[in-house]
């Protein structure tokens, strides 16, 4: 907990790892020991809450985010004052015990809205960095870091990413991961994600709309008390993930997933779903994309731009085995 309120904006470090097919086909990462896991966690400073699976990967919502196991893939973000990239170690220990190696290394985040309540090593993004660099191994050795600007003091993209030239990651050149931070979130909205004495995390997805946003997904959910809320939705083999720190004056929600170019449920209609769902004041859209980038990011323009969101910025970068990252920035006009 920050000095001066919870700090909603996430940490989120993305592992991708390699190897023998029999490790593979015996589930790779998801063999990982619970017990473990565990313990991974508690060095992040966070627990689980709740879980659920499907048969191509273990979805875990956290006391502060969220984990995603995957047989050759890891996805972790925490919000608050954890120290996320303390589980780099662990993981990949595990990995050399399972036959695995690991091939690549994204860690991203925003602006902190408490960064003088971040402990060692998130006081800044140079301290990450020379922290990530010690972490990983030396085979990991096509390196970039970036932090990407807006014309919001408030909202910045940093980005670290490495590769094993020996190792490319087979990423569909169809598929995006989208990383959306929403600030001053509509106060009426945000009441709802404070918690009444019989108030269920299932409840509050269905009073905000949430439910809807992907009504395919299998949504894993919970209710923080007095206020706060967690989901993932799993579908196939797509994950999505919100996280909602509601309290007026620090107010701010997260919104996650995986999509494909070629999806009739497209980005743009997500979108707009869940900027009705906040109706924040300010937006920043992370878009990383082996291809098509320009495409997605026109998708997302022609969504919010009705809704009376205001692009003010776009910033792009390149990154080794990643792609593009196109970073957006969108206002509020008008009123509410």
């Amino acid at each position: 907990m920050a000095a001066s309120g919870f700090e909603g904006f996430e940490k989120r470090l993305e592992l991708h790892f390699s190897g023998d097919d029999p490790a593979i086909e015996m589930g790779g990462f998801r063999q990982l020991d619970f017990d473990y896991l565990e313990q991974v966690l508690h060095a992040v400073q966070c627990t689980v809450v709740s879980a659920v699976s499907n048969q191509y990967f273990d979805s875990y919502v956290l006391s502060e985010s969220s984990l995603f196991v995957y047989p050759t893939k890891i996805i972790i973000k925490t919000c608050g004052t954890t120290q996320l990239l303390k589980s780099i170690r662990p993981f990949i220990h595990f990995a050399c015990q399972m036959g695995l190696i690991i091939t690549e290394c994204m860690y991203t985040r925003g602006n902190y809205i408490f960064p003088k309540a971040q402990p060692y090593p998130h006081t800044s993004f140079k301290e990450e960095i020379s922290y990530l660099q010690d972490q990983l191994p030396n085979h990991l050795c096509y390196r970039n870091a970036s932090v990407m600007p807006s014309k919001f003091t408030s909202h910045s993209w940093h980005v670290f990413c490495a590769c094993d030239k020996f190792y490319p990651i087979p990423i569909p050149n169809d598929r995006y991961t989208v990383e959306i931070c929403m600030t001053d979130l509509d106060r009426v909205l945000a009441r709802k994600f404070f918690k009444n004495p019989d108030t269920t995390g299932k409840q509050m997805t269905e009073v905000t709309g949430i439910g809807e946003i992907i009504p395919s997904a299998l949504i894993c959910e919970f209710a923080f008390d007095p206020c706060g809320y967690s989901m993932n939705g799993i579908d196939g083999d797509r994950y999505s993930t919100i996280h909602v720190t509601p309290e007026d004056g620090f107010s701010y929600a997260s919104y996650e997933c995986v999509g494909s170019i070629y999806d009739e449920d497209d980005i743009g209609r997500i979108l707009k779903k869940v900027v009705q769902v906040f109706r924040p004041g300010t937006m920043s859209v992370s878009t990383t994309c082996s291809s098509s980038s320009s495409e997605i990011c026109t998708r997302i323009v022609k969504a919010v731009e009705p809704l009376g969101m205001k692009r003010r910025s776009c910033t792009i970068d390149e990154f080794p085995a990643a792609g593009t990252v196109v970073f957006q920035t969108f206002m509020l006009t008008g009123n509410r």
